[in-house]
């Protein structure tokens, strides 16, 4: 695990922070170190949902430092790519809820680790842009399909071809964010979303997220296809049985996502 990614378990939330001053760039140890940890949070029953932020007062993250494309290295630039696209796609398919808690500038890869999220907060003084092409490059981490996918094709070209940055109300208005919160407000705010996802079953929200995720590739009758057949599927789970009689005698269902 990368110093730049730390992890602290809380219940059952596992909270991820970037932690690379001062703009909480991404690195190759770093991006690998964020894939290993969604495996293993993966892994862990216990844990049910992941709140990633950044460290600091001023940024979420910059995306990666760009002295590491100075000398034109195409090596470089697909080792670094294909990082950035491994760990962003294992953060999207990481089996519990996933929120983003933006702190603060997120721009480029900064945004794109947030597009990958399920849900995204926002602080009120934080700017999000998708930069790349300014500098002759361009978001490679999932930012030019997340961003047309979650606010259309028109806003996802302003953003990134005209290179327009977005305020926090205005991410609010065209979808890229779900809730606007004061500064510093962002991580208890998502505490308390993950507290509300903890009332759903474990297993029902990931096959759920299993089946909404699979509208962005496959036609809705397929989609609507796999919908029976999870439901048939949850049968197998100790957490179905656990909720349903949990309903019937009146109680607050034990989950043990199995």
């Amino acid at each position: 695990m990368s110093d730049a990614v730390q992890v602290v378990i809380e219940g059952h939330v596992a909270i991820v922070t970037m932690n690379n001053p001062p703009a909480n760039t991404w690195t190759r140890d770093s991006l690998e170190g964020l894939t290993d940890l969604v495996h293993e949070l993966n892994a862990n029953k216990d844990v049910y949902s992941l709140i990633i932020t950044g460290q600091g007062d001023k940024f979420f993250s910059a995306g990666a430092d760009l002295k590491l494309f100075a000398d034109g290295n195409k090596q470089v630039a697909a080792d670094m790519s294909t990082a950035f696209g491994r760990a962003f796609e294992t953060l999207s398919q990481f089996r519990g809820l996933s929120i983003a808690a933006i702190n603060g500038y997120s721009m480029g890869g900064g945004l794109e680790v947030a597009l990958a999220c399920d849900l995204r907060i926002v602080e009120e003084q934080a700017q999000m842009a998708l930069p790349e092409a300014a500098v002759g490059l361009l978001p490679c981490a999932g930012g030019t399909q997340n961003l047309a996918w979650l606010v259309g094709e028109g806003w996802a070209k302003r953003m990134i071809l005209c290179g327009e940055r977005v305020n926090a109300a205005k991410a609010l208005e065209i979808g890229l964010v779900e809730e606007v919160t004061e500064q510093g407000n962002a991580l208890a705010l998502a505490k308390e979303w993950a507290a509300k996802s903890e009332r759903q079953s474990p297993t029902s929200i990931a096959a759920c997220k299993r089946l909404i995720q699979t509208a962005r590739k496959e036609p809705m009758f397929a989609g609507m296809g796999y919908e029976r057949d999870e439901f048939v599927r949850l049968f197998d789970s100790n957490d179905q049985t656990e909720g349903v009689q949990a309903f019937l005698e009146k109680r607050k269902p034990n989950w043990t996502n199995s």
